[in-house]
């Protein structure tokens, strides 16, 4: 199977001074749920940039208003999986820049007495030889990760990528051992996770605050 991108590192962190400035709005509990969501889109774009960088393209030659010009398409077809609900908040973005990618869905519900979480709804695309982003908002334990990157895999997909704005370094060290050779991005790497499960400092919950719900 032919391999088109390749990642030095499991774990690559985003940094730039803009992320530095939105990720702070995302955090603060007074920012509201109408600008949170245009935030949580603004810190999509850079991750989606970083994560891709490395895809194949072949040339493509055009006409420029003033001369023929040689330039480039990607070389691999690509398909967005936000597991819902708060990845559809990355989907926009997603969609935005990669405007001929095919997109899968999968739900997973997390018990908050447990912490598991278990799948109720998986719908995908043709995804074999394909280019896969996995999208949710945070990485916490990494359990939901593990199970849409298992769905995923069996797809036979050439390769996928974990995108999160905010990890915990629970999630990323579940990921690594499980999943080595699928490479996480995100914005930032938090402290920990709490009693609950919920990343500290974190977001909160990003579905809440995106959307309004309590």
């Amino acid at each position: 199977m032919a391999i088109f991108y390749v990642s030095d590192m499991s774990l690559n962190i985003v940094k730039h001074p803009l992320v530095d400035k939105i990720l702070t709005d995302l955090r603060d509990e007074n920012t509201q749920d109408s600008r949170f969501r245009i935030l949580g889109k603004q810190v999509t774009y850079f991750l989606l940039i970083e994560a891709t960088k490395n895809l194949a393209t072949k040339p493509r030659r055009i006409r420029t208003p003033l001369s023929d010009f040689d330039g480039v398409d990607l070389a691999q077809s690509i398909v967005i999986v936000p597991i819902l609900r708060s990845g559809l908040a990355m989907l926009e973005p997603a969609i935005d820049l990669f405007q001929d990618a095919s997109v899968g869905y999968i739900g997973l519900e997390r018990n908050e007495k447990t912490a598991v979480a278990g799948t109720y709804y998986c719908k995908f695309p043709v995804m074999k030889d394909k280019f896969v982003m996995i999208v949710d908002p945070m990485l916490a334990t990494g359990h939901s990760a593990e199970l849409a990157i298992e769905a995923v895999l069996k797809t036979g997909p050439a390769h996928v990528v974990m995108i999160s704005i905010v990890a915990a370094p629970e999630g990323v060290k579940h990921l690594e051992k499980n999943y080595p050779n699928v490479p996480i991005y995100a914005a930032a790497i938090d402290e920990k996770l709490n009693d609950k499960k919920f990343i500290v400092p974190g977001l909160g919950d990003f579905g809440d605050r995106a959307y309004g719900t309590k």
